[in-house]
């Protein structure tokens, strides 16, 4: 989970599952600013989590949990869709704004859903497909289009993002989602594990 330091605004990234099951102060890193952090309430926010469709999450929410952000038309198909992948929806219209958040917040998720889409590259989605192949790596990009075939890896790589999703399709996304990601993190694993141990 992420959590943002009140003085400096500092974001936080924080395993919750190693945090003991009562309220306890984080210090900020750069500040050193208690904040306080309570593991009950976050499982019982999980519990409750069935928001309503109509239920909107803006870039301005606080709540904690990981994010998924949507740049383009906004869709309650699209949102419920990232609720149902484990993710809070963050909506951003502007690409440019949408890669402001990015840097800041290394959202897991990014979906991009233009209003139309033109043949490749996405010109008017350059500021947020057009990252380092660093930050590339953060995010899993999934491209929304009525015009492409879910699951089109020719279409993806022309497009630079790792999946390809048709709306229609949306019924089956949480199957589509987990195997999707589950072949780009194995593609990924020798890469990533040669990194870690450079780091090392």
């Amino acid at each position: 989970m992420k959590i943002t330091c009140t003085s400096c605004q500092k974001v936080l990234s924080i395993d919750e599952t190693k945090l003991p099951m009562k309220p306890v102060l984080i210090p900020c890193p750069v500040c050193e600013t208690k904040l306080p952090v309570d593991r009950r309430n976050l499982e019982m926010a999980a519990a409750a989590s069935t928001p309503a469709p109509h239920t909107e999450t803006h870039e301005d929410d606080d709540s904690f949990g990981a994010k998924a952000l949507i740049v383009g038309s906004d869709s309650p198909a699209l949102r419920q869709a990232a609720k149902l992948i484990g993710f809070m929806p963050v909506v951003i219209a502007a690409p440019a704004q949408a890669r402001d958040y990015f840097m800041q917040e290394y959202p897991p998720v990014v979906m991009l859903n233009p209003a139309q889409v033109t043949p490749p590259p996405l010109a008017d989605f350059a500021p947020i497909i057009s990252l380092t192949p660093t930050d590339r790596r953060k995010a899993f990009f999934i491209l929304f289009s009525e015009s492409l075939r879910t699951l089109d890896g020719n279409a993806a790589f022309l497009y630079g993002v790792n999946l390809v999703v048709a709306p229609k399709d949306l019924g089956a996304f949480q199957q589509i989602y987990r195997e999707a990601f589950g072949y780009h993190e194995r593609l990924y694993a020798p890469m990533h594990a040669a990194l870690k141990a450079i780091a090392s």
